[in-house]
């Protein structure tokens, strides 16, 4: 027994001193392995942070970005609003300007019928034969149609427009001058009574007039027409007391001495 312990021994002090050779090799390699999985297992979880907060990182772009489009979206709608508000506003400022003019034609054509209305009927300041006076727009509208008439030789007609005007307008300032160019044209038609009327209103009525003179030398002729002689002289004699610088009065002496 004891032999066979010794002749075991040695190969088993062989076999235990192998063991105590390999035995830190094997404790080695295993703690070298649990450090080599503990670096590994680290950096793992390095990866899966760094890889979260990329992730984290492009979400949050990916958010900015929606943010943005949105931003971009709610600013490009802003835009197209405020683009349509313009032209609404354009448009309400063409129109409004159109309305405008429109009501300044409308006010100017107003003025102009009111100012044309208040010509018709306003007082006009006029200077005829001499004289100044008012007159209304009518009343000289009539009379130069009368005066109108008698240029053109209608004298019956002018003689009718003259008695219409006076009986029309009877202070007029132009009733002076009717009477005198009423005389004439009814002594161009021969009626020598109503001619000697007119002219003699006129002398009698408006003896300072410039036509007056003229009126009392026209009521001679008349009277002369009428064979009446008698009167006529008396008449030139009266136009010559009354007026003996006027023209009439020379024409006047003349005639007085034919008559003579």
């Amino acid at each position: 027994m004891l032999s066979m312990i010794r002749a075991v021994s040695p190969v088993l002090s062989s076999l235990l001193l192998g063991a105590s050779v390999l035995w830190p090799l094997q404790a080695h390699a295993l703690f070298g392995d649990d450090e080599a999985r503990k670096a590994i297992i680290d950096l793992r979880q390095k990866v899966d942070v760094n890889r979260q907060a990329a992730d984290a990182a492009a979400l949050e772009a990916r958010e900015g970005q929606a943010v943005t489009r949105r931003s971009l979206l709610d600013l490009a709608n802003q835009l197209e609003q405020l683009r349509a508000e313009l032209a609404r506003l354009r448009g309400q400022n063409e129109q409004l300007s159109r309305e405008v003019s429109e009501l300044q034609r409308l006010q100017k054509d107003v003025q102009t019928g009111l100012d044309e209305r208040l010509r018709q009927v306003e007082p006009l300041r006029v200077t005829h034969d001499g004289v100044s006076f008012t007159s209304a727009p009518a009343e000289k509208r009539d009379f130069d149609a009368a005066m109108e008439v008698l240029r053109r030789s209608e004298f019956e007609a002018a003689a009718m427009a003259y008695t219409v005007f006076l009986r029309r307008y009877p202070v007029s300032g132009y009733a002076p001058s009717a009477l005198y160019w009423l005389g004439n044209a009814q002594y161009a038609i021969r009626a020598y009574k109503e001619s000697i009327d007119s002219h003699r209103m006129l002398a009698t009525q408006f003896p300072n007039h410039l036509r007056a003179p003229e009126a009392m030398l026209a009521m001679a002729n008349s009277q002369i027409e009428l064979k009446d002689a008698k009167a006529a002289r008396r008449t030139l004699e009266d136009l010559v007391k009354a007026y003996p610088e006027s023209e009439a009065a020379a024409a006047s002496r003349e005639r007085l001495a034919r008559l003579r």
